[in-house]
């Protein structure tokens, strides 16, 4: 009679656990058009886009396809993250094997398209437990261009790092937050290929988050943070330094004209300090125009945007002519589907 009990109890538990619990799939679609305005569109006669990541093919182009995969249970669920199509390409380029052993991924595999994979257990109502591969806690914008208000991307976001494989506990302290974490080398996605491990944390409160990534011969710190100044009105701001590798800074300012239509200005100063992707040293502002105009769950997104270099003669606007010059305008018009 003892063991029918016990087993009955179980089996009302988990019951009571499975009815709690939920699964949810959800993702989006992104397509765009991109056209230089001042530079040729010929990926082989000039500078076809900014040296920013996602948004820089010539012409009709694809993004990426997302799908995602959650069970959210009262203790424990997971996250499975899949991306398809060009966006979704770059997002995971530390995916795959290094054969040849010169730090880049040669070998294509699952994790190609492997956005984000974990599991996680809620300890208690304030800690939460998290193991496996996961986008980065650093910067203000992310890959999937549905939590990005502008659809090109910040030199910030795009030095990186994109995402972190590893474990990391999230701490809620009242109105503020912590999180520590120990992580592979930065975007190494499936497995550690050095041996070597970073440290992360993040403080959180009051809107704002102050976040480090950390090695023996690394340090990072970034600072993020976004209020509603007014219930139309938005401040985003995002402030990143990597040692002798690059620093910079962005505001987002974002207003709402009606129901359907937003408007918002990216305002990024950005330099390159040892990575070499621009020239060293140089530095670029950032100034992106973007709209936001909502059909259902359609956001269509007409962007008008300003590279200007320190350096001059760093665009090549055609390269048979032999022209140059120190900046580069662009205009997209995007699509993206959430659902």
């Amino acid at each position: 009679m003892l063991l029918l009990l016990v087993v009955k109890g179980v089996s009302f538990a988990q019951e009571t656990e499975e009815e709690e619990s939920s699964f949810s799939f959800s993702g989006s679609v992104d397509t765009y058009y991109r056209v230089n305005l001042n530079s040729a569109n010929d990926p082989t006669n000039g500078t076809t886009a900014p040296g920013s990541s996602f948004a820089n093919l010539p012409g009709f182009s694809l993004g990426m396809v997302n799908l995602i995969g959650a069970y959210e249970g009262e203790k424990v669920g997971f996250v499975a993250d899949l991306v398809f199509g060009p966006r979704g390409a770059d997002a995971v380029f530390g995916s795959g094997l290094d054969v040849d052993g010169d730090g880049v991924a040669d070998g294509a595999t699952s994790g190609t398209f492997v956005n984000q994979l974990y599991t996680y257990l809620n300890v208690s109502d304030n800690v939460t437990l998290t193991l496996g591969n996961f986008n980065t806690f650093l910067g203000y914008e992310v890959i999937s261009p549905t939590a990005n208000f502008n659809y090109s991307t910040s030199y910030m976001f795009s030095y990186g790092p994109f995402s972190h494989t590893g474990f990391k506990a999230d701490i809620a302290l009242g109105e503020a937050s912590l999180m520590l974490g120990v992580f592979n080398p930065t975007d190494a996605t499936e497995f550690n290929p050095s041996g070597e491990y970073f440290g992360g944390a993040q403080i959180g409160f009051g809107g704002a988050y102050l976040n480090f990534l950390f090695d023996d011969d690394f340090f990072q710190v970034d600072l993020t943070a976004g209020w509603d100044l007014t219930d139309s009105f938005y401040l985003g701001v995002n402030a990143t330094s990597a040692s002798d590798n690059f620093v910079g800074g962005a505001l987002y300012l974002q207003t709402a004209l009606s129901e359907d239509f937003s408007l918002g200005l990216r305002g990024e100063y950005f330099q390159d300090q040892g990575l070499g992707l621009l020239t060293e040293d140089e530095s670029v502002i950032d100034l992106t125009l973007t709209g936001n105009y909502t059909v259902g769950s359609l956001t269509i997104i007409p962007e008008l945007r300003l590279d200007s270099f320190s350096e001059d003669d760093v665009v090549i606007t055609d390269l048979a002519k032999g022209e140059t010059a120190n900046s580069l305008t662009s205009f997209l018009v995007a699509a993206v589907y959430s659902f």
